[in-house]
């Protein structure tokens, strides 16, 4: 019968806290220093990806590769067009995918990847603008690079110093900078970024008001003059708890549930505009569907009137709306 493998001897719960505890301060030590000992290349990098009509091309393999994925894909989603390239393939048919128009930004803790090469020679071919990002000043990939973004020589977290972890951490953060830089140099807004995140709850968070709001024919409306009768027929039939009351085309306040429970004594004899709350809450069209839900669960109540500059009622929007679409 097979025996299965010994299992280490158990270790306490403190040591495996400190074990913890000394990779974090090893990798935030790092990064408090790389934070204020910036490569001198970052800015001039961040005005050359400023200026490409192309692509950003991230390019690495191994650990550098993994930590390129997801510069890349940062970039993309923060309005700088980026893709990864993995080096490996590059060699085998993917270097068609590095236009001349493009900027190539090449990862590799050594610099001095084999695979590399062939990467590097295809930018200087092609007077492709070469990013490097490495450990080591004076490899092979820094020699070659137009922008030199050398990451600080620090120690790996690992018991052993040779498994990647700060240097990643490192190439990952120096990333998000370029990520960060970019985007408020384009002066990237919620809107925009909403335009690449539609889906999931961030998606559904930067939505527009006027994207779920009930307009047209499904708003409930009512002239002010209109007998108590004819708004809870309205308000009835479109099942959002309010009613618009109008006059000469624009707002002259609304009626919801509350205000009929608070006006049942002789409520039938009464008219639209006797029972309006004149002042009601309204946001703008434009507004976020996040900002849109603070509202309604600090005032406590469940709808909102759209309205626009003129006071003219464009839509309602019930907070099912905003729970329907996932902004939770």
């Amino acid at each position: 019968m097979t025996q299965s493998p010994a299992r280490p001897a158990s270790t306490d719960a403190s040591d495996i806290l400190r074990s913890a505890t000394r990779v974090l301060t090893i990798e935030a030590e790092a990064l408090a220093h790389m934070a204020a000992h910036l490569p001198a290349d970052f800015a001039p990098a961040v005005e050359c990806l400023m200026g490409c009509t192309g692509r950003v091309i991230v390019a690495g393999i191994g650990k550098s590769g993994h930590i390129g994925r997801k510069i890349a894909a940062t970039l993309a989603s923060t309005g700088t067009p980026s893709h990864f390239v993995h080096v490996a393939e590059a060699s085998h048919g993917d270097l068609g995918m590095l236009g001349a128009n493009d900027v190539c930004v090449l990862i590799s803790n050594s610099g001095e990847t084999a695979e590399m090469h062939d990467m590097i020679y295809h930018t200087q071919r092609f007077s492709i603008p070469l990013i490097g990002i490495s450990s080591h000043e004076g490899s092979t990939l820094m020699r070659a690079a137009d922008y030199r973004l050398t990451l600080p020589n620090r120690p790996e977290a690992c018991p052993i110093g040779l498994a990647p972890t700060t240097s990643t951490t490192l190439a990952l953060a120096l990333g998000d900078a370029l990520a960060v830089a970019l985007m408020e140099r384009r002066g990237v807004s919620a809107a925009d970024f909403g335009v690449f995140h539609p889906g999931g709850k961030l998606g559904a968070q930067l939505r527009r008001v006027s994207d779920l709001m009930h307009g047209g024919g499904d708003m409930p409306c009512v002239d002010a003059s209109a007998p108590m009768s004819d708004v809870l027929l309205e308000m009835t039939s479109h099942n959002l708890g309010m009613a618009v009351v109008m006059s000469d085309g624009r707002i002259a306040g609304v009626i919801t549930d509350g205000d009929l429970r608070r006006n049942m004594v002789g409520l039938m004899d009464r008219h639209a505009a006797d029972v309006a709350n004149p002042n009601p809450l309204t946001v703008a069209p434009d507004c976020f569907a996040s900002e849109a839900l603070a509202i309604l669960n600090a005032r406590k109540v469940n709808v909102l009137l759209v309205a626009g500059a003129d006071a003219r009622p464009l839509g309602v929007l019930h907070i099912h709306d905003l729970l329907r679409a996932g902004v939770m």
